[in-house]
């Protein structure tokens, strides 16, 4: 495996690359001056079992809060850098435990160098990020278009530029919305990039098209071993990318811990609100990180005994009632307006 051989790199007080854990990243969407809605949003993040944030730094009003915002947070934050070196500058000296930047859309050399020098002297991993979005013109033309290909030459370009600067603290992205473009160049980079690989499909879309097209591309690219942290991209309330990427790692066997629900799909025989209820039940699931076990949700009495006879615990919809069921076996009957209570009671004395 790829993440095997990648460079050690700290970021605060979590390592990502040498096949240590592969850790969940998410990026704030407040205004990063606004202190106390940006800390709100980390927290909430920190909950849901986020291990690194970013946020966008525009301005110098932006720098100036992340130390503010550091004082009040439990997890690395990383500082999201465009186009100006100043404020990558002033990231960095305000306590960013990492920083973000395109060396392409920074400006000249010496800027690059600035920003370098900067890390060096504090001793923060820089993240060179290239975008399909933003590919340089020269290799558009070379390709002809956007490609996997093109998107790997610019990132190695950024890479021997920060090493020829005399820095190799590096994590290394490359993002393409385009999901299979996307697993392409990973495939291409990780034989040639020594460094940690940052893994996401960008502007993946809404939570329905955004869960299914970041399943694809970052299930496709851990199962062959690549990438050493992750960040699954929707829009909307960042909180939610959380669970997704949670999931797909516990689905490719990457991460142990957590409660995994398992719901029936529904059918003429179902008598309780299944849909709601099975949502009900994967919210609560996340308050209860710390056990490794499955839960089964089932829509009826006939057969959801048996259906959930593979899962550790389960809850089975009956008329004005359900059934509460350990390894397929019925334990009780319990009033329907009960049943979730009555799930979070067991799994809250699980042992």
């Amino acid at each position: 495996m790829y993440r095997e051989h990648t460079k050690k790199i700290r970021i605060g007080d979590r390592v990502i690359g040498g096949g240590s854990p592969i850790l969940i990243q998410s990026m704030t969407n407040t205004k990063t001056e606004d202190v106390a809605a940006t800390v709100a949003q980390i927290h909430a993040l920190e909950k849901a079992g986020c291990e690194i944030v970013r946020s966008t730094v525009p301005n110098m009003e932006a720098a100036r809060a992340l130390r503010e915002i550091k004082k009040q947070i439990h997890i690395p934050l990383v500082a999201d850098i465009h186009f100006d070196y100043r404020m990558a500058i002033a990231a960095i000296e305000n306590g960013a435990d990492k920083i973000r930047i395109n060396p392409g859309n920074i400006g000249s050399a010496e800027k690059v160098q600035a920003v370098v020098d900067k890390a060096k002297e504090y001793g923060v991993p820089i993240r060179v990020g290239v975008n399909s979005g933003s590919l340089e013109k020269n290799l558009i033309e070379k390709y002809g278009k956007v490609t996997a290909e093109g998107l790997v030459e610019s990132a190695l370009d950024k890479v021997r530029m920060i090493e020829d600067m005399g820095y190799d603290n590096l994590v290394v992205s490359i993002k393409s919305s385009d999901v299979l473009m996307c697993v392409r160049a990973h495939e291409l980079l990780a034989p040639q990039c020594p460094y940690p690989l940052h893994v996401g499909i960008t502007e993946a879309g809404t939570v329905y098209s955004g869960n299914i097209k970041s399943a694809l591309g970052l299930g496709i690219i851990l199962h062959e071993g690549i990438g050493d942290t992750i960040r699954v991209s929707l829009t909307g309330d960042p909180v939610n990318e959380i669970a997704s990427a949670k999931l797909i790692l516990r689905t490719l066997g990457l991460r142990k811990g957590g409660i995994e629900v398992v719901s029936c799909p529904t059918c003429g025989r179902t008598n309780i609100d299944l849909i709601s209820l099975a949502n009900e039940v994967e919210k609560m699931a996340a308050e209860f990180d710390h056990l490794n076990i499955k839960v089964a949700v089932m829509g009826c009495v006939v057969n959801g005994p048996g259906e959930a006879k593979e899962a550790d615990i389960g809850i089975a919809g009956g008329v004005g009632e359900g059934l509460l069921i350990k390894k397929g076996e019925i334990v009780r009957k319990v009033p329907e307006k009960e049943l979730l209570s009555t799930l979070r009671d067991e799994l809250a004395h699980w042992e």
